[in-house]
């Protein structure tokens, strides 16, 4: 991938410097992997730091190595951590990241702070930062220069002295990263800096920036506190779904003292929905990851704050036990990852990958509770405690998470039953033409649901009818009420989504009354043409790219549309097909009137010999074709798959396991014939 910015640039050249000497020296070059067969975690620093996942800020991802980086900026965090109850939520570290010192040295071979950035120096920033109760942290790199092209001084060679300045300064936390390293060893230069710190006697949260390059989780527990497992996040959905999917798999190796870092958050920064900012902030905390907010939050909104505060989810993150939460299952882009608490507890979240609402279900047992008559669960953001008999079920939106605790617990009985909503299959309407839905309500709880009563709500001047029964005089665990709808969108309602509301009303057994709402998607499209159409000319339902947007007819530019090149795979320049960029999903509506796929795909030529990506091919719920993974060395593939009988064909393409840098993916020619 093209970095948008001079630091992530420089630090993929770094990388590659770093590759060429290890390879020079005669050892292999470093690479991403998934854990060893049997992995074992480094063992940790004594030092009581970091006991759960360090919280708190850090500037880079809202202000990189703008002006507007200062010292008013971080007072202002700090002000707002404390006003807007952060620091009470747990959030205590405000980070200083690159672009703090000038370019050069002292006299005396000591950082000098930028007094245009911070004119009383750093030590004023960490005694105001500690005044409020809070904690102050620096960033530098483990090399000669740090990231940023302006070439700021790095800490190779000066570990003892920059850690003891540091020190002085009253600095509580260190970001370490791997820019202009030389080529030395990554253990050696980690290590030394471990040692200065220690040596300064004061405690200081010690965060390896090391990219995973070196698969620091298998030696840096003492080494630091905590260690980048992958390269930088950005503000797309398809970055923070490719981190996810790294660092899950890493769970064996975090634990009190020694965290998984999969980088900073990027919640408020605008480049996602809430949706999936929630997603986002649900996920890390599952996976037991530090909580750095990458948000200015003196612009942001209410929304951010309600996520960034949301003390349910936090406590998840900053359970003791500090256990990272692992995969129990994942189809069709439906995820259930399970956080065993200390308290018994299991912490599941409920992940819809996929661009479409998806039920997504599974037991307390599979999650590793005990057998019980029943249990309490609790939704982490409607902030409600309902009963089950051991069923963990959600239509959950696209893009979206459900958070749930569950507990074996013995008051079960004292809470409602809980209740899942439902809509079987996916709400396409054709202006004009009524279309039949069919609604859920299903009693997952121990104790019986009573006076239930559903209604479907659509925008102005639709028409929603029921077309079968809307209540029910009680509801056993697992019945379900189910309700036919006939929707009807008036001729000429512009092709996009609109909104439906699915309302229930219900009672438990003590007549504690309940209400649940599901918001619902109902998509008026357009009938697919007769005939082979090519898919870069027909309007698609959804479309994300890891960066930049979907391109028609041009290669993935990484920034604004229409910034892409000529399609181009193995010296084949093709004049149609869709240009995306890892992790990209594009679905198209065929209306159960189409019967194939076709297209030549690869990685472009443009990313020379970088890039790794796999295509496949769904027709609704069902996987019908996928290449493996590919490479730009690799001419392009045909790829034909059936969709027969299909109202939704989804073009996916994924990372090739080991990040998105670079990965170009081309659906070159891609047609579709109905």
């Amino acid at each position: 991938m093209r970095h948008p910015h001079t630091r992530t640039t420089r630090r993929r050249v770094a990388g590659a410097l770093t590759a060429g000497l290890l390879c020079t020296a005669g050892l292999a070059a470093p690479a991403v992997a998934a854990p060893a067969r049997h992995p074992v975690a480094a063992p940790s620093l004594a030092d009581g730091l970091a006991l759960t996942p360090p919280m708190g800020f850090n500037n880079w991802n809202s202000t990189h190595c703008r002006a507007d980086f200062n010292e008013a900026m971080v007072k202002g965090i700090a002000d707002l951590f404390v006003d807007k109850g952060l620091k009470d939520a747990g959030y205590q570290y405000v980070n200083l990241d690159d672009c703090w010192a000038l370019p050069d040295r002292d006299a005396n071979g000591k950082l000098v702070p930028d007094p245009a950035r911070f004119p009383n120096g750093i030590k004023a920033v960490a005694d105001y930062v500690h005044a409020k109760g809070l904690k102050l942290g620096i960033y530098t790199s483990a090399g000669i220069k740090t990231c940023n092209s302006a070439g700021f001084p790095g800490a190779l060679g000066h570990e003892y002295s920059d850690a003891q300045q540091f020190a002085d300064w009253g600095v509580d936390y260190l970001k370490y990263d791997n820019c202009n390293n030389l080529g030395v060893d990554a253990k050696l230069r980690y290590r030394t800096m471990r040692d200065a710190l220690r040596a300064t006697g004061r405690p200081i949260v010690y965060s390896i920036c090391e990219w995973g390059e070196n698969k620091p989780w298998e030696w840096a527990g003492d080494l630091g506190h905590l260690w980048r497992t992958t390269g930088d996040i950005s503000d797309s959905w398809g970055s923070m779904l490719s981190i996810l999917k790294q660092n899950l798999p890493l769970a064996p190796y975090a634990g009190p003292g020694h965290w998984n870092d999969p980088d900073m958050l990027e919640v408020g920064n605008g480049g996602m929905t809430d949706t999936e900012y929630r997603s986002h902030f649900s996920l890390w905390s599952v996976m037991a990851a530090p909580l750095l907010i990458g948000t200015d939050l003196r612009t942001a909104s209410q929304a951010t704050f309600d996520i960034l505060d949301n003390k349910e989810v936090i406590a998840v993150d900053q359970d003791p036990l500090g256990k990272q939460g692992t995969v129990v299952s994942s189809t069709g882009g439906r995820w259930v990852v399970a956080k065993e608490m200390k308290d018994g507890s299991r912490a599941v979240a409920l992940f819809n990958e996929s661009g479409t609402a998806q039920r997504i279900a599974t037991t307390a047992s599979a999650v590793g509770l005990p057998d019980a008559p029943a249990y309490t669960l609790r939704d982490l953001w409607q902030h409600r405690s309902y009963n089950t008999a051991g069923t963990l079920a959600a239509t959950v939106p696209a893009h979206g998470t459900v958070l749930l605790r569950v507990s074996a617990d013995p008051d079960w009985a004292t809470h409602p039953p809980a209740a899942e909503l439902g809509l079987d299959g996916s709400p396409f309407v054709e202006a004009g033409t009524p279309a039949a839905l069919t609604t859920n309500f299903t009693d997952l709880g121990r104790t019986p649901a009573r006076r239930v009563s559903v209604s479907l709500t659509g925008p102005a001047g639709w028409t929603v009818r029921a077309t079968s029964a809307t209540t029910a005089t009680v509801l056993t665990t697992g019945r379900s009420l189910r309700t036919g709808w006939t929707v009807n969108a008036p001729a000429g309602t512009p092709t996009g989504s609109y909104g439906l509301v699915l309302k229930a009303s219900y009672r438990s057994p003590t007549g504690e009354s309940v209400t649940s709402t599901l918001p619902l998607t109902a998509t008026v499209v357009l009938p697919p043409p007769t005939g082979t159409s090519y898919l870069s000319d027909l309007p698609w339902l959804s479309a994300t790219s890891g960066w930049g947007p979907v391109e028609r007819d041009t290669s993935n530019g990484e920034s604004a549309a229409g910034d892409g090149h000529p399609i181009t795979l193995g010296g084949v320049v093709y004049a149609k097909g869709l240009g995306v960029h890892a992790e990209s999903e594009v679905s198209f509506y065929t209306g159960k009137a189409c019967g194939k796929v076709t297209a030549d795909v690869g990685v472009d030529d443009e990313k020379g010999t970088k890039g790794t990506v796999a295509f496949e091919v769904w027709a609704d719920g069902t996987k019908v074709a996928s290449t493996g993974v590919l490479t730009n060395a690799q001419p392009a593939q045909p790829l034909t798959a059936d969709v027969t009988g299909a109202q939704v064909v989804r073009l996916v393409v994924t990372d090739g396991g080991d990040g998105i840098d670079s990965d170009h993916a081309d659906w070159a020619d891609a047609r579709l014939s109905c």
